[in-house]
């Protein structure tokens, strides 16, 4: 028999990029009671705080559900691992840390894909900058002494300047800031959540400050199997959920309403076990059926990162700065001593956007180049010097699909990503290539003697063979008008036809935003976070 864990005014699912904002916000009325419910662990773990400790967080079972997608015939028949956050802060705990928005012509098309002026530039610019803690101070587009700190880099690497050069010799400008809003291209260093040299999570940021309100329950290793939704004379209202923690069964009861923040994997995965998705998944699985939302895990989509990696000499890379004992163990100094350094890298500290020729309306391709290189998410490094040039399609037409494996609540998802099978993509994937191999050639790269690996005639095959899964799956329970057959919730993030019952995180993007994703999500949970405490 399950027990119960009480009656909430609000209860959380998933305390991950959007899931600690909800928390903060929504328990800033200290009448209302929030129920926060997270799968993983706490994040106590060191190499979370540590910037450089993505190369220990990413395939590690303590930090990330370690998905695999299907097999892909998009990407030579090869299965990838899909990181993700399995920890408080979900993937702020082991993302690249970069802080981008995209450019304000995604929000203007969000507007028009749901028929909602409020998701317009403008009108979301503010709750952007509402949670910013922009370092270098405010202005027309940056916010300051929010909850979510953003600074310059300070480290840098002679191979990104002359990557940067190189781009400026192939006709992309160099820039300062990619925050600006509209028409923002070029090639510069990106702004980064770290404060006082470890990572910022959202974890951090938004529930360790607010751990002392009386009115916030957090429980961690909580696995939700399904909402309660009552069917009405009415229609359908969620009324609470079950899951399991600590090897037991829980019920929890809400008062208001239940708000879906398990992410772009999570939150599908759990509307399905409860009954609302496609109909005929929910049949194979010998789920009852409550609401047919054919959208549900639907629209999935990513920046799917194409890996060119370059052997080079005469410049200095992670991988063989961290080479050997004594190597780590003076960079391990130097961070201790003075919370600077190399373990103080982002991923990618240098990016990219530019559009691949003067059609296109706005960029639709996106580099991070990256001053170290492996063979897949979570190996070594490689034991030579070398530097990554990850390129991606921003404007990508493939749309993949999640699905429950069945009604077991710890059996992981079917992730089918249909990577580069659109014509469009696959013409994309060769053009990023190439124009890759263009700025590689070019006079501020030619010291550095660059060999590049995996290199093939075969541009499709050698995309295949590159590309990993991205860092920034969205739109598998897309927000849309009631007219489109494949929305889930509306445009204040509604799931259709349950009442009592919200998504708010990555899962609603309709399209992907150009950019990472990170900042998108929390201004989504900030948009959310306002429109519950509105409702009554």
């Amino acid at each position: 028999m399950a027990e119960s864990a009480g009656k909430y005014d609000y209860i959380i699912v998933g305390a991950g990029t959007a899931g600690c904002v909800l928390a903060n916000r929504l328990t800033q009325d200290p009448n209302t009671s929030v129920l926060l419910l997270e799968a993983g662990a706490k994040d106590d773990y060191g190499w979370v705080h540590i910037p450089v400790g993505f190369l220990r967080t990413a395939d590690n079972p303590r930090t990330d559900w370690q998905y695999r997608t299907e097999a892909d015939p998009g990407l030579n028949g090869r299965s990838l691992l899909y990181p993700s956050g399995k920890i408080l802060g979900g993937s702020s705990s082991m993302n690249g840390m970069i802080y981008q928005r995209g450019q304000a012509q995604d929000y203007d098309h969000w507007a028009e894909l749901t028929g909602d002026d409020s998701w317009r530039w403008d009108q979301v610019l503010p709750l952007f900058k509402k949670s910013e803690d922009y370092a270098e101070g405010a202005n027309d587009f940056r916010g300051v002494r929010g909850d979510w700190r953003v600074e310059k880099q300070t480290l840098r690497w002679d191979i990104l300047d002359a990557f940067r050069d190189a781009a400026a010799q192939s006709g992309i400008p160099k820039i300062d800031d990619f925050n600006r809003g509209a028409g923002v291209e070029g090639c510069g260093y990106f702004d980064i959540n770290q404060k006082n040299g470890l990572r910022l999570n959202t974890a951090k940021a938004f529930l360790r400050t607010i751990m002392r309100r009386g009115n916030l329950d957090i429980m961690t290793g909580s696995h939700v199997k399904r909402l309660i939704i009552q069917q009405t004379a009415q229609g359908n209202v969620c009324t609470g959920v079950e899951f399991v923690g600590g090897d037991r069964e829980w019920t929890a009861d809400v008062s208001r309403e239940t708000i879906l923040a398990a992410g772009t994997f999570g939150s599908p995965q759990i509307l399905q076990r409860s009954g609302v998705g496609p109909l005929a998944s929910l049949q194979k699985h010998a789920i009852a059926p409550i609401q047919d939302l054919p959208g549900v895990g639907e629209n999935l989509q990513d920046h799917l990162p194409l890996k060119m990696v370059f052997k080079m000499s005469g410049a200095k890379s992670l991988n063989t700065m961290a080479k050997g004992l004594l190597g780590k163990a003076a960079l391990g100094l130097q961070y201790i001593l003075k919370k600077n350094g190399p373990l103080t890298t982002v991923p990618a500290p240098l990016g990219a956007m530019l559009r691949s020729d003067s059609t296109q309306s706005s960029p639709d391709l996106y580099y991070q180049i990256q001053p170290w290189s492996q063979d897949s998410a979570g190996a070594p490094l490689h034991d030579f010097p070398a530097f990554t040039v990850s390129v991606s399609n921003l404007k990508a037409t493939s749309r993949g699909r999640v699905q429950i494996a069945s009604g077991d609540v710890m059996m992981p998802p079917t992730i089918t990503c249909n990577y580069l099978s659109t014509p469009e993509d696959q013409e994309m994937a060769k053009t990023a290539i190439q124009l890759t191999r263009k700025i590689a050639a070019a006079p501020a790269l030619q010291s550095y003697a660059l060999e590049e690996m995996q290199a093939n005639d075969d541009l499709l095959r050698q995309a295949g063979a590159i590309a990993f899964a991205g860092e920034n799956p969205v739109g598998t329970c897309k927000m849309g008008r009631a007219d489109d057959p494949w929305s889930v919730v509306d445009s204040q993030f509604r799931v259709l036809g349950i009442a009592g019952l919200r998504v708010a995180d990555a899962s609603v993007m309709p399209i992907i935003p150009a950019g990472d994703t990170s900042a998108t999500t929390i201004m989504l949970a900030e948009k959310a976070a306002r429109l519950i405490r509105a409702y009554r």
